[in-house]
């Protein structure tokens, strides 16, 4: 399994300054690369995972970080449910090598295993949602979360053909440019992770300090675009006829930085990434 390298860590650490003694909401604790950052920096984190398989992993720094450390095993959205205010809130977005790399999890289709992709382990996977969805709204899944190109035809394929392994998904694919979108297009859908991503962002701005940070690493261009649009809404002027501020108080953006030349060398996952952020004033 391939190690999992947490994506422009350096970059996200030089936004978010000096954090020693402050409160920082990993929504995405993952393999706990953010979460051990900014422990070693002397803040104290509160974690978020829905993926059972991080537990072991959180117990330990638990223990290693006693008192500074609380892992919450729910998914992101559900920090709307803390209480108080905090220093920064970061999301890691996408999914992790942990999660890719274990053919018995269903995420990718360079090792065969059950059609699943459930991030939790819980609700309906891949294979389900195929079963109990409809040519039109399978064809909706591809091109509204993958872009593929006549998706219809290709639903209509994979409606019919009812995959029940990766690899089977994968040979219903001739052309090879779509196999990644396809992929990516059902996780998405399985997982609810536009959803999630909408709730959990309504939920920053209540959460944060004056001067606390919203840093967000995005994979692709859907959840990019989510990002992208919810700043700039959070960093237009009130009367702007442009774009009406829906927060109750003013941000300001941190620039985005997308990964050096020499960090997508050590870790081609990287190559798609940037990191937007904003400072509540």
């Amino acid at each position: 399994m391939t190690k999992h390298i947490p994506v422009l860590l350096d970059s996200v650490m030089r936004a978010l300054g000096d954090i020693a003694g402050k409160t920082i909401v990993d929504a995405t604790f993952g393999a706990g690369g953010y979460s051990r950052a900014f422990l070693n920096a002397g803040a104290r984190v509160i974690a978020f995972d829905r993926d059972p398989t991080v537990a072991t992993d959180a117990k330990k720094m638990c223990a290693e970080f006693d008192g500074r450390f609380e892992f919450i095993p729910r998914p992101f959205s559900h920090i709307s449910d803390l209480d108080g205010t905090y220093d920064a809130i970061v999301f890691d977005l996408g999914i992790s090598s942990m999660q890719i790399d274990v053919p018995t999890r269903g995420f990718s289709f360079r090792g065969n295993g059950p059609l699943d992709m459930r991030m939790s382990g819980a609700g309906v996977s891949a294979t389900e949602l195929i079963e109990n969805t409809s040519v039109d709204e399978l064809a909706q899944i591809l091109r509204d979360y993958g872009d593929v190109k006549k998706a219809h035809i290709l639903a209509r394929v994979i409606k019919n053909a009812q995959p029940k392994t990766t690899f089977e998904l994968r040979d219903l694919i001739h052309n090879p440019h779509d196999i990644a979108p396809v992929f990516q297009a059902l996780r998405i859908a399985v997982n609810d992770e536009m959803g999630e991503l909408t709730r959990a962002l309504n939920a920053v701005p209540n959460l944060l300090n004056c001067g606390g940070k919203c840093i967000c690493v995005t994979f692709h261009s859907i959840e990019d675009r989510i990002v992208k649009n919810t700043f700039r809404e959070w960093t237009t002027p009130a009367g702007d006829p442009r774009m009406p501020t829906i927060v109750s108080a003013p941000f300001e953006p941190i620039k985005t930085v997308t990964p050096p030349a020499t960090e997508i060398e050590q870790n081609p996952r990287a190559r798609s990434a940037h990191m937007r952020g904003v400072t509540k004033l």
